[in-house]
C-alpha cells in the first residue's frame, strides 16, 4: 500500500517542473504523481486519478492559475498549494488565490543558490504536508508522515531562555500571535473584530519573503486599525498590528514601557524563518505577565515551546479549537505541553484577548 502524499505539479516553465519534482521526490513521504503544463492538460490527469496535493503556478498559458483554482474549489475541492515567482504582481495575485482556497504559498527554488535551494526544499516539503492534512472546503462563484529531515533548530539559536525573574506589569498590555497553514484567513477574522484603541499586536504569518507586505496591506485595507510589515525598531502601539517579514526573525523587545520590535536574520527555527518560537519567547523575555499569547492554525510544533515559556512567566495563552483550524497541529501541540489557558473558536479570540488586556 502507497502512502505516500500524491503531488500534481502544474507549471507552464519544464524547469520549473523539473526543480520542484526534484526538490519534493528528495522527500521519502512525497510522490509526484504527475506533471502538466498547463490547467487544461492538469483536469484530464486528474480525471484519471486524482492527486493528495497539487502545486499550481500562478501565470500559465491558455488558463491562469487563479481560473483553474477557483473551478477546483467550486466543483471538486482539493488541497492547493500556489507557486510564485517573488514579484509585486505576484504577490497581489497569489494573495487572492487564499482568499478563493488556496491551502498555501510556496516561492520558486533558485537553481544554483545552494543554502536558498536547501532551505527552499524544506519549506516546499513542508507545505505540501501540511496542505495534505489541511481541511478544504467547497466555494461558491491525510495522515502526517515522518521523514528524514534536518536536524530541527529551537529558539536558542537566535535568543537565550527567558529568567526566571517576572517583568514588573506595565499599564499596556501586548499580544503576541502565531499562525501558519491556514493563517490568512484567521488572521482576517481575528484582526477585523479589533476596536481602534485595540493594545499592540505582533504578528508571526508563515509566508515567503515579499508577501507579508501585500498581506499586511491588504488586511489594512479591511482592519479599522493600523496593520503593516514589522520595520526594525518599530513601537507595539494600541491600534496597530505589526507582522513580521517573511524570511526574518520578529522579536518583541522593551525599552522602559515602551514595547517595540525587532527584525533580524537567523536560522530556521522549527524548520521556519520567521519562527512563532521566536517571537514567543521574546515575549516571555521581556514582557512576560504583559503578555496574551495566541497561536492558530496550522502544521508543526513551531510556537508551542516559547508558549509555554510564555505560561511559566505569568503570560495568558489563548489556542484556536480544532473545529475551526484548518490544521490543528500548532495549536493542539502547544496545548499538549500545557501551555494554553483557553481553546476557543476562532470567532471568540478576538473578544477574550480584549478581556484579558482589561484586566
Amino acid at each position: 500500500m502507497n502512502n505516500k502524499i500524491r503531488v500534481l505539479i502544474v507549471d507552464d516553465s519544464a524547469v520549473a517542473r523539473q526543480t520542484l519534482e526534484e526538490v519534493l521526490s528528495s522527500d521519502p513521504a512525497i510522490e509526484v504523481m504527475a506533471k502538466a503544463s498547463d490547467p487544461l492538460i492538469a483536469a484530464r490527469k486528474i480525471r484519471k486519478e486524482v492527486p493528495d496535493v497539487i502545486i499550481l503556478d500562478v501565470e500559465m498559458p491558455r488558463m491562469d492559475g487563479i481560473t483553474f483554482l477557483q473551478k477546483i474549489m467550486s466543483q471538486h475541492p482539493m488541497p492547493v498549494v500556489m507557486c510564485s515567482a517573488l514579484t509585486e504582481k505576484g504577490c497581489d495575485t497569489t494573495l487572492k488565490a487564499l482568499e478563493y482556497g488556496a491551502v498555501d504559498i510556496i516561492t520558486k527554488p533558485k537553481l544554483g543558490v545552494k543554502n536558498f535551494l536547501k532551505e527552499s526544499r524544506i519549506q516546499i516539503c513542508d507545505s505540501v504536508k501540511a496542505a495534505a492534512r489541511a481541511r478544504v472546503k467547497r466555494i461558491s462563484k491525510g495522515s502526517l508522515l515522518r521523514n528524514r529531515i534536518e536536524k530541527k533548530l529551537t529558539a536558542d539559536a537566535v535568543l537565550p531562555p527567558p529568567t526566571a525573574r517576572a517583568m514588573v506589569r506595565t499599564t499596556d498590555r501586548v499580544v503576541v500571535v502565531g499562525a501558519s497553514t491556514g493563517g490568512t484567513e484567521a488572521l482576517r477574522v481575528f484582526l477585523e473584530a479589533l476596536p481602534l484603541d485595540a493594545p499592540g499586536v505582533a504578528i508571526v504569518q508563515h509566508m515567503p519573503e515579499h508577501f507579508t507586505k501585500a498581506f499586511a496591506k491588504r488586511l489594512n485595507d479591511l482592519c479599522r486599525i493600523e496593520v503593516r510589515e514589522a520595520v526594525n525598531g518599530d513601537s507595539v502601539l494600541r491600534g496597530r498590528a505589526l507582522i513580521g517579514p517573511g524570511n526574518r526573525h520578529i522579536l518583541l523587545k522593551r525599552s522602559g514601557a515602551r514595547y517595540y520590535v525587532e527584525v533580524r536574520d537567523g536560522p530556521l527555527v522549527c524548520r521556519h524563518r520567521p519562527s512563532v518560537d521566536v517571537l514567543f519567547r521574546s515575549a516571555a523575555r521581556y514582557a512576560g505577565s504583559n503578555a496574551v499569547g495566541v497561536i492558530m492554525t496550522g502544521m508543526g510544533d513551531d510556537g508551542a515551546r516559547g508558549m509555554l515559556e510564555m505560561k511559566q512567566t505569568g503570560a495568558s495563552n489563548i489556542a484556536q479549537d480544532e473545529a475551526t483550524s484548518v490544521v490543528f497541529g500548532m495549536p493542539q501541540e502547544a496545548i499538549k505541553r500545557g501551555a494554553t489557558d483557553r481553546v476557543l473558536p476562532l470567532g471568540s479570540i478576538a473578544g477574550a484577548v480584549l478581556r484579558e488586556c482589561a484586566r
